[in-house]
């Protein structure tokens, strides 16, 4: 029989701070952390994003420690620093040899592979860091997580582009589940806000260009979106077996009922115009899970204000759980609105926004949602304003480029 898993620690650092109240005061709040970025912005056509504001590690890493890794594995320090805490658990009563880490990240050290091609033009082919390679491969973040706490437990790194933080917690539950750990770190974090990646992902046409309005910019499934906003941050969860969980006495969040996944075998940037990846990723989720789409309430979606993403997506909810008209259960929201997009921070971020929501019967809104496409499918996106309601099961969505998709099940323990 397949173990059970359970959430018993949350951690995040997000565009508004570092913490889950930090995060969700702000979300049910319905409020935007995009401002314009604190970098040289004078020669990029896109000023604005989410970065975390006045990000400051020295409480959880040491000084010298910190100026040898690069922001996104700082970002899923302080996270997983946080949601060890708040798990309340004792490593000296735990066997380390169990407990595991898959920590990831989409693109890695960004900044750190700008300033040391800066360093390298500047100075000669021979002046990068020697800290440069620990500094930017993505694994690091499993690997100094890990280091930090004697997690001797499978360490690893998944990289599904913007699915990355969900096929890490749904790959540490796989382990939990097959016997391989008894208690995992998951996430995925991001930091991508420099020059180099901002120019990139300008270059490519996928970000918002409202730099007069960088608020009201992130703006999903509404006709005005042009793109999505670039944003940083990090979402860490501890898992654990639920009998391990009880013996203990832990808090248990939820349980993580469903992991479904797939690809789109499509565009390696653009989604299947039907949805047919994200129909599948979402129906092995709920099949995984044991639960059938009217026992959903609330899906926390991908949407990330891109034109043919949001559409895409919704078409695929709406055939799965069924439109506005046939399923008025269901709410649905996207809270990149506010947070930006995180990238590969983003699915393990709103897995835990989608727990705080069944939690706390609180459904984050859709901001910025004043005029719906009518090419997005006909479902209730909880507009502008946070809602009650009292919810036993939610659904979280992560699509990445390459067609990649991760969908987590979430329900009430």
């Amino acid at each position: 029989m397949k173990r059970r898993v359970v959430v018993t620690g949350i951690g995040c650092v997000t565009p508004f701070g570092i913490g889950m109240d930090t995060l969700w005061n702000n979300l049910t709040a319905g409020k935007s952390a995009i401002r314009p970025l604190t970098i040289d912005c004078e020669k990029h056509v896109v000023k604005f994003g989410g970065q975390v504001p006045d990000f400051d590690s020295s409480e959880y890493v040491d000084f010298k420690d910190a100026r040898r890794m690069d922001k996104f594995i700082l970002c899923s320090m302080v996270a997983a620093i946080d949601a060890m805490k708040d798990s309340g658990l004792d490593l000296e009563k735990e066997d380390l040899t169990r407990f595991g880490v898959i920590a990831g990240s989409s693109a890695g050290g960004l900044e750190t592979i700008q300033k040391n091609h800066e360093i390298m033009l500047a100075k000669g082919f021979n002046k990068c860091s020697p800290f440069m390679v620990p500094m930017m491969i993505t694994n690091m973040a499993a690997g100094k997580i890990s280091i930090k706490f004697g997690l001797r437990g499978l360490s690893k790194s998944v990289v599904t582009a913007c699915a990355t933080g969900a096929h890490s917690v749904g790959d540490a539950a796989r382990a939990i589940q097959y016997g391989d750990a008894d208690l995992m770190v998951a996430g995925g974090s991001e930091a991508g806000i420099c020059n180099i990646g901002l120019s990139a992902f300008t270059s490519a046409r996928t970000l918002s260009r409202k730099n007069d309005d960088p608020e009201h910019a992130s703006c999903p499934f509404d006709i005005k979106r042009d793109g999505f906003v670039m944003a940083e941050g990090s979402g860490m969860l501890i898992l654990e077996e639920m009998e391990h969980a009880k013996k203990r006495g832990a808090r248990i969040y939820a349980e993580l009922a469903g992991y479904g996944q797939s690809s789109d075998a499509y565009d390696m940037v653009a989604p299947d115009p039907e949805g047919n990846g994200a129909i599948l990723a979402m129906t092995n989720a709920l099949k995984d899970a044991g639960l059938k789409p009217e026992d959903i309430g609330y899906i926390n979606a991908h949407g990330t204000s891109t034109h043919v993403g949001d559409i895409a997506e919704s078409r695929a909810i709406a055939k799965v759980f069924g439109d506005k008209d046939k399923n008025k259960n269901l709410l649905v929201s996207s809270t990149k609105s506010m947070t930006g997009h995180m990238l590969g921070g983003a699915g393990s971020i709103e897995s835990i926004i989608a727990i705080k929501a069944m939690n706390s019967g609180i459904i984050p809104p859709t901001i910025n949602l004043t005029e719906q496409d009518p090419e997005v499918a006909n479902l209730d996106y909880v507009p502008n304003v946070a809602r009650k309601k009292e919810v036993n099961a939610v659904l979280s969505n992560s699509f990445g480029f390459g067609g990649c998709n991760a969908v987590l099940v979430f329900k009430k323990y």
